[in-house]
């Protein structure tokens, strides 16, 4: 039974392997290549219909909380709200092209476009995240960053939106050093089915600037699907 457990678990890691280097080549091929990180960026006309799979996590499972009612949604009426603005550079502690999460963990920020079948691009380390959509003084529309929750048996930065709370700021550092602030607003738990239809309210680059976090957790289910849930936390800009 012990060798017959064995083999199936390096079975699925395995598998997991192999998605994982053809997903990474597929992108390689078919996307631009990466850009600098800077404060502007041109947002691309696609929006993102399926988040990132997370790699294959042996012996971790985390639990999701229960999923929070979206708000109403008014397509009539855009809600008016402060632009994000540029304040002192960076301090020492953050360096310039990376994103920080309430409880300190940072990731280093890589420029993506979406993927075949408009798929959210996924990191290629640990401690990146995946820009993709609006710029950080862009007035309108979602920057998207998507990071890893874990891999292999090593907590990610984004495993902290599973341990967020409203009120709470993220900091995003551009090229320059100059950091923008957001405070979080919505915390969402998704199954992967569900992205696609809220798929233009969450990434679409029309409405009020907002920044959009995404990360996997819930169950492993293994396969393309990966994760079963998203981690979506949006942000909305704040000065000071």
């Amino acid at each position: 039974m012990s060798d017959r457990r064995t083999r199936a678990t390096w079975y699925l890691f395995g598998v997991a392997t192999v998605l994982m280097a053809q997903a990474l080549v597929v992108a390689a091929v078919l996307m631009p290549p990466t850009d600098a990180v800077a404060g502007s960026a041109h947002p691309a006309e696609q929006v993102p219909r399926h988040a990132p799979a997370e790699p294959v996590q042996r012996g971790h499972e985390r639990p999701a909380p229960e999923p929070e009612p979206a708000p109403p949604e008014d397509e009539q009426q855009e809600p008016t709200q402060p632009r994000s603005e540029p304040v002192e550079p960076a301090p020492s502690g953050q360096q310039p092209g990376t994103i920080r999460l309430p409880d300190g963990g940072e990731a280093a920020l890589v420029r993506k476009e979406l993927g075949p079948n408009a798929v959210l691009p996924i990191p290629e380390d640990l401690g990146e995240a995946t820009w993709w959509g609006a710029g950080l003084d862009a007035p309108s529309g979602a920057s998207v960053f998507a990071g890893h929750v874990n891999w292999q048996g090593r907590e990610g930065p984004f495993s902290e939106l599973w341990d967020v709370e409203v009120g709470e700021r993220i900091t995003v550092a551009d090229a320059e050093g100059q950091k923008w602030r957001y405070e979080v607003s919505q915390i969402l738990t998704l199954h992967k089915d569900e992205v696609p239809e809220r798929s233009s309210e969450l990434f679409g680059q029309s409405g009020p600037h907002r920044a959009v976090l995404v990360t996997c957790g819930g169950r492993w289910e293994g396969g393309d699907t990966g994760y079963e849930e998203n981690r979506v936390v949006v942000a909305e800009p704040v000065s000071g």
